[in-house]
């Protein structure tokens, strides 16, 4: 059953990245733990929160917490083609991410009315994600490719496209990206160390949560 809401428009999105400045992406192997993980960040502040499509019953789990976290954002990511696009509108994600950039992905996004992310990682790429309508674009995977000096590279030509850098961005290093010009981070592991998920400790990870929101904005 297609989800009753409101799609976000892109500035409206945009609004949010610039106002959240951290994307809480989670990679869940079972179900239970992926709403744990949620209600988590979602406690520490963190309100945008993604859902990966590989994760355990994503779509459920997206609709689920769309109903238990109403004052968060939640989205989903590794988005691979348009069906799966379909399928995690239908389930109520209000974003979208992809880790490619992939024209008729995009094109299906905008006529759904969602934002869409996709990766990228050359300025050719980022430019032909921007111009197809992606709402900003995911450098991803940052690290790789010299990380926080790359986005600063990136900003003299490609100042006027947002982006949003992924793959290994730490707590030690999400503001240095906020400064260098990405409009808000994408964090996995650092947000859900294996010994607290291992251990179950859902009120450390929500103050991991709360201290990195805390940090992008003392800082910010």
């Amino acid at each position: 059953m297609r989800h009753q809401s409101v799609n976000l428009s892109n500035q409206s999105w945009l609004k949010l990245l610039q106002q959240h400045r951290a994307i809480a992406v989670i990679r869940a192997l079972e179900y239970s733990l992926g709403r744990h993980m949620a209600r988590a960040v979602a406690a520490g502040g963190l309100s945008l929160i993604e859902i990966t499509w590989n994760s355990d019953r994503a779509p459920e789990l997206i609709t689920q917490l769309r109903q238990e976290l109403p004052t968060c954002i939640i989205g989903t990511g590794t988005i691979l083609n348009v069906e799966q696009l379909q399928q995690a509108v239908n389930a109520g994600a209000q974003f979208l991410f992809s880790p490619h950039t992939h024209i008729p992905l995009i094109q299906a996004a905008v006529a759904a009315g969602v934002p869409i992310v996709p990766g990228a990682l050359s300025p050719t790429e980022i430019i032909t994600a921007w111009d197809a309508g992606a709402s900003c674009v995911k450098v991803f995977p940052i690290q790789a490719v010299g990380g926080v000096s790359y986005i600063k590279a990136l900003q003299g030509p490609l100042g006027q496209i947002p982006l949003i850098p992924t793959g290994g961005v730490t707590f030690a290093n999400a503001f240095d990206f906020i400064n260098a010009g990405a409009i808000a981070v994408g964090l996995s592991g650092d947000l859900f160390p294996k010994a607290l998920m291992a251990a179950g400790d859902w009120d450390a990870i929500a103050q991991r949560a709360k201290t990195l929101r805390q940090q992008l904005h003392t800082q910010g």
